[in-house]
């Protein structure tokens, strides 16, 4: 079972929210909206996606829904192969799932995103991916740094206290503590929890370097290991559980399944 996750952010707080998940079994694409919608509407009005009206319903479809589908480049563009190197996937892994849990989905046209959870590799070590966020945001000279930048180059999380935006907020450093960007906030809690128990065992490299003109948010790609302790489980908070499974299981009735 493949599990991705969508988040919103509210374009005026710069708040993201966890809402929904999409599953992918093999067969058939599902999708639910999880708890973090309903605090996305409580704090900012957050409206239901136009394409899954019904905040407790299981959306089931043997296609890509085309909220997610629209997201991915189309094999037949002749920049296609150029696109899955900036995403550094390797050859004949670059399904849809895939695709969406490197690029995140974003788009400049609207405010949401799509991540994946940490995978545990044959170390016992979690592991992810993550193009570096707020690069936008940071002055010429942290682009420039950016630039010489090389793969395995080690880069240092240290939380930044006086963001304006997100006092939780995870800066990116180099070891000359050259300020690169911010870890994505919907990893932030986890990590923050991590370097609580773990620190060490925290650590973050450079995987690839895409020049320009490579739009600014897939312009630094990153991998991160950790060794979280056996009692902790990521994005295991409320926000990220499915509205509809605790609606069912004490209802004791099946899914609810619909074509997109």
């Amino acid at each position: 079972m493949k599990k991705l996750f969508l988040a919103w952010q509210d374009s005026k707080t710069r708040h993201w929210f966890p809402i929904g998940q999409l599953t992918f079994d093999g067969q058939n694409y599902n999708f639910v909206y999880t708890h973090g919608v309903k605090k996305a509407q409580a704090e900012s009005n957050f409206q239901l996606l136009h394409s899954f009206p019904n905040l407790e319903r299981v959306y089931t479809s043997s296609e890509l829904f085309p909220l997610f589908s629209n997201r991915l480049m189309r094999p037949s563009r002749p920049d296609y192969q150029d696109y899955i190197q900036g995403l550094n996937i390797p050859q004949n892994e670059d399904d849809p799932i895939a695709i969406l849990a490197r690029s995140g989905g974003r788009k400049a046209t609207d405010t949401l995103e799509v991540f994946s959870c940490p995978e545990s590799n044959s170390n016992g070590l979690y592991h992810v991916h993550f193009f570096v966020h707020g690069l936008r945001y940071m002055p010429e000279c942290s682009i420039q740094q950016v630039e010489h930048l090389q793969p395995e180059d080690r880069l240092y999380v240290t939380q930044d206290f006086q963001n304006p935006f997100d006092s939780k907020a995870l800066l990116l450093r180099t070891e000359q503590r050259h300020n690169l960007g911010y870890c994505p906030r919907y990893l932030a809690a986890d990590i923050c929890e991590v370097l609580k128990q773990n620190p060490e065992s925290v650590c973050v490299k450079v995987e690839r370097v895409n020049p320009a003109p490579t739009p600014i948010q897939f312009r630094l790609l990153c991998n991160m290991t950790a060794r979280w302790n056996s009692d902790f489980s990521p994005f295991s908070s409320e926000d990220y559980q499915p509205i509809v499974s605790d609606r069912m299981l004490l209802q004791n009735v099946p899914s609810i399944g619909v074509s997109k």
